[in-house]
This record gives structure tokens, sequence and C-alpha cells, in this order.
């Protein structure tokens, strides 16, 4: 039977497993979201098409599967690039079906005519034209089939006339969804349990290509006596249940992870492509375990690389190896790691009504928000105070900006993950900067009806830019924000709204807050003098905060100094 390429490419996407499409309706793609209004993919009508590209990425990330976006012509599908970045870096198996002009006037200067191939083809795993009706079923398939393997974006591009065209369709295309064992060489195992067995200070250092081997990594650190430092990516799948952990390593990290990893005779590798080689051990042996070979060795010169999924080759490594006895390196580093966590505690103690702190903000909904919350957070100081004041219990869910770094990310991705999680407590930690940037698509949460919980830390600053600028012993410029009420804002849009100035009124608005029906913003008017401290401070760090003070000084902002140094220098 004849069907239209519009039809074919929804049934494809269905037939993937595709439940939702995020996107602007126009010119191009009416014919596509025809054919949506008469399937069972659901259309989500966003505001701006990154948020749909972000959109579309929380779901797809939080359901491991294919979440679609759609978009037209020129303008429409290059508002979706920067939300495209972002969940192909973070390997969401994302499907855009980007269109294009008709096919007449493709070559001509045509208005909003795009080379959209050049600008997709760097940041998916599939980027393809459909040139003839017969293609349709056939490039959707293998679009979606690439996406779910091989954790990326896919992008079907497809001329505005060709949705028109119709086929046959004869050919049974379907996708496949394989799950091979991919484990070292016997040999190669037998040479990993040897280096292992003769090293005498071991640290795991796991990453997101560990996130189905929780107890594989823990029987290792227990056979091995080894201390687990996790990246921040990895923080819910290892952090839970693991009497091994000791937290993070990097600028965002803490000192138990960064010593851990410093003292170590031997550094294992875990699924990690940690991409701040300063923060590799200068004279440990690195093992590295992948499963992508392009990543052995990209970071730190290693002593040994090894192809093979985490768990799989754990698997087959624990009956080789001998169970070690010397704890002095793991137990150094889990009493770091305790005195990291009551760093922490204090860090959030509040001393002045006045004055919010964003840790004592984080902590309270720690112990408020419910056992198995998802949580985003905008890339910059919201994505910190998840990381450091959230805990992990091994239900709860955490999605930040960590490879692309974008602004905004935070509510956009938190209305995907909502959709796909109707009755889940979904919660967006959003900075000031990152709220601002895309306040639009709140209007979607109230039309589409999603109860997302949405924490602003307004300290009327693009505070973690403001940081970096005066660390660097620079007088920060051009940081300043003049924001609104965001609650009577929320509630303008239609969603309910609450803001707190004074510590002691946190906990009752934060209660309401999450108990509201439907969509509500929190604003919170957090304490803008507040450093990201790294895990270990360095003294070109404090030299450089010194500069900032002298110039302050000089520029007549004494009083900024003195805060500065009495929020992160005194307690």
């Amino acid at each position: 039977m004849s069907k239209r390429v519009s039809t074919i490419i929804v049934e494809t996407l269905v037939a993937a497993g595709a439940r939702r499409c995020y996107g602007i309706v126009g010119d191009t793609i009416n014919h596509f979201t025809d054919a949506v209004r008469k399937s069972d993919l659901r259309w989500i009508h966003v505001r701006h098409e990154e948020v749909g590209a972000l959109a579309a990425g929380g779901e797809a990330l939080m359901t491991g599967e294919l979440a679609v976006c759609a978009g037209t012509c020129g303008p429409g599908s290059l508002h979706f690039v920067n939300g495209i970045f972002e969940s192909h870096r973070n390997g969401a198996p994302v499907l855009l079906v980007a269109s294009d002009v008709a096919r007449s006037e493709v070559g001509l200067n045509f208005p909003q005519a795009v080379d959209q191939r050049k600008v997709y083809e760097q940041t998916s795993v599939f980027c393809e034209y459909i040139s003839h009706p017969s293609q349709a079923r056939r490039i959707t398939t293998l679009a979606a089939q690439a996406a779910l393997n091989r954790h990326g974006v896919a992008v079907v591009i497809v001329n505005g006339d060709m949705f028109t065209e119709s086929d046959d369709d004869g050919q049974p295309w379907s996708v496949h969804r394989p799950s091979p064992v991919l484990r070292p060489a016997d040999a190669e195992l037998d040479e990993l349990a040897n280096a292992l067995d003769g090293a005498a200070g071991i640290t795991l250092y796991a990453g997101m290509g560990a996130r189905n081997a929780h107890d594989q990594v823990v029987a290792l650190a227990r056979t091995l006596k080894a201390p687990v430092v996790h990246s921040s990516r990895a923080k819910e799948f290892i952090e839970p249940d693991n009497p091994f952990n000791v937290g993070m390593t990097g600028i965002l990290g803490n000192r138990a992870g960064l010593e851990a990893i410093a003292r170590a005779d031997l550094m294992l590798c875990l699924g990690t492509d940690f991409a701040w080689s300063q923060f590799y051990p200068d004279k440990a042996r690195i093992i590295q375990i992948d499963s992508d070979p392009t990543h052995l060795g990209r970071r730190s010169p290693i002593h040994l690389g090894l192809v093979g999924d985490v768990a799989a080759t754990i698997d087959a490594l624990l009956p080789r190896l001998e169970s070690h006895d010397d704890d002095t390196h793991l137990t150094q580093a889990l009493e770091q790691w305790r005195q990291d966590c009551e760093d922490y505690r204090d860090a959030a103690q509040e001393k002045d009504p006045e004055l919010i702190h964003p840790q004592f903000t984080t902590q309270c909904l720690d112990r408020l928000a419910a056992d198995d919350a998802i949580f985003t957070a905008d890339g910059g100081s919201p994505m910190v105070w998840l990381l450091r004041h959230l805990s992990a219990n091994g239900n709860r869910r955490f999605l930040t900006s960590l490879l692309h770094g974008t602004m905004a990310n935070a509510y956009p991705q938190a209305l995907g993950i909502a959709a796909s999680h109707p009755g889940r407590q979904v919660i967006a930690l959003c900075g000031d900067g990152g709220m601002t940037m895309l306040m639009g698509d709140l209007l979607t949460l109230k039309q589409e009806n999603l109860p997302v919980k949405l924490l602003v830390y307004n300290n009327g600053s693009l505070g973690f830019v403001e940081m970096e600028q005066r660390v660097e012993g620079l007088l920060d410029a051009f940081t300043e924000l003049e924001n609104p009420d965001f609650a009577r804002l929320a509630e303008a849009c239609g969603l309910r709204g609450w803001r707190v100035d004074h510590a002691e009124r946190l906990e009752d608005a934060m209660k309401d807050w999450l108990a509201a029906d439907g969509p509500a913003v929190l604003d919170v008017r957090v304490n803008r003098m507040e450093l990201i401290m790294p895990p270990k401070i360095e003294a070109g760090q404090v030299a450089s905060t010194a500069m900032f003070g002298i110039k302050a000084v000089l520029d007549g902002r004494a009083g900024e100094v003195v805060s500065l140094l009495r929020d992160n220098f005194l307690k």
C-alpha cells in the first residue's frame, strides 16, 4: 500500500520506541506534524527549539529510549544546534528531523536554505538526507538504530516537498539493538591481574562507562582494598551503597578523591574519559579499560589499555586476582572522605538569618525531596551544589551539563524528563543566568501541564564566571544581573511561585513548593559572595584572590572583599 513519506517516517520512529517529538510547527514540516497528529507520537510544542533539543535529550538519557525533535528549514533547524550538541555529547539517543527547502530550490540561495549536513555532521552519529521516497523507512530506521546503539544524536534531513511524496514501502526495515559481551582477551586479563597483584596502593577511578557495573566495582574494590573515586557524571551510579566511595576529583571534586589518586601506586580507570589531564597522577602507573579504543591514552599516558565493557571485564578479572591485605591506602582515603563530608555540612550552616548560602539551600532540598527524585542542574554553580550536596541513594537520578558546559540546560531537560516520567518528582536547579536565557518555555510547562519544580539560585550574577574572574585575580566585570521577582513572573505565566530571602523561611516555603500541583518556581535569594572552592587550595589561587581584593578596594568595593573573606575563608 502506498504511503506518504511523512507517514512512513512517523511510523518508523514509533516502531523504534519513540513516544514524544519536541519542536515548533511550520512551513517545511507541516506535513510531518500532520502525520504526527494522526499517530501515537505525542507532539510537545516548545517555544524555542533549543529547549526542544534539550528536552528530548533529557528524556532520552533518562529512559535510554529514542526521543525525537523536529524543526523547520533554516532558522528553525538552526535553533536546535546547542541542544543537539549537549544531547550528543552526553550520549542521549535523540533523532532530529531537520527539514530543508523544496528540492526545486536547492542550490539557488532560496530564503532560509541551509546546508543541514554541514551543520550537523560534526555532532551526530548519523546524518543523511532522504533523497528518494523509497529510502524513507530505510534511512529513518538506520538513523534510529545508530542513535540507540552508538549513544548519540542521529539527524535525518528531509526536503519539505519530500514529505508529500509517496512510496509502496514494501521492505520491512526494522531497528536492531544487539547486546554483545565485550571484554579483553585472556592474555590481557592475565597481564592486568599481575599488574594489580603487584601494586601496593591502588585507586579505582570509575566513570560513566561503569554505570552498569556498580556491584562489580564494589567487589573489585573489596578485593584490592582500593578506594573508589568517581567522575561527576557517574555519581548516581557509583556512590550509593559503596563502602569504598571517596568522592570525586577535579575542580568540582573533594580532597579525598584528589588525594586518593595523587597517592596511588596504580590507578585503574574504569570507563572514564575525564578530560582535565592536570588531575591525573604524576608518577602512578595508569591502566585504562574502556569500550571505545579511541579513548585509551587520550587524556594521560597509560601503562596498559584494554577494550571491554567494565562489568564483563571485572567479572572475568576477579577470579584471577589475589585478595589484598594491606588497607592503609584505603583507610586514609576513607578518613579524608569522612572529613570532606563534615566540611560540606559545615559549609551549609546558616549563622546569619539575613544570608542564605546556596549550600544550605541544597542540603535543605536534599532532606525534603523524594527518595526517587530526578534532578537536573544548570552549568555553573548549580551543578556544583548538586554534585556536592545532593545525596545519591540508587533511586535518585542526576543530569548536569558536564561535557558541553552549557547554560540554561536544567529546566529544559527537566521538561523532557517530566514528560517521560509521570508520577516522578522532577526538580531543576537553575542559575538566575540560565533561567533568564530561556524563560519563554515556562509557558510550555504550563501548556503541557508538566509538574517540574524549578529552584532558582538568585544571586544577581553570573556566579561561576564571577568566581573564575576573582580566582584569576581579575576585577569581576559584566557579570551583574538585574533579575525580576521570579515567583511573580512564574505566577504571570500560570505557574505557582514562592520567593524566599530569609533562611528561617526557606524550609516551609520549600515544602509548599514541592507539594504544589503542577509546575512551580522557588526563587531563593542566595549569597552572592560565594566561592566554589577547589578540593585543595593552591598558593596561586589564594594569591590571585588576594589580588582581586586589592583591585576591588582600589575600585571602591571594599565591602565585597570583607564579604568574600567572611563567607569563604573565615568560617
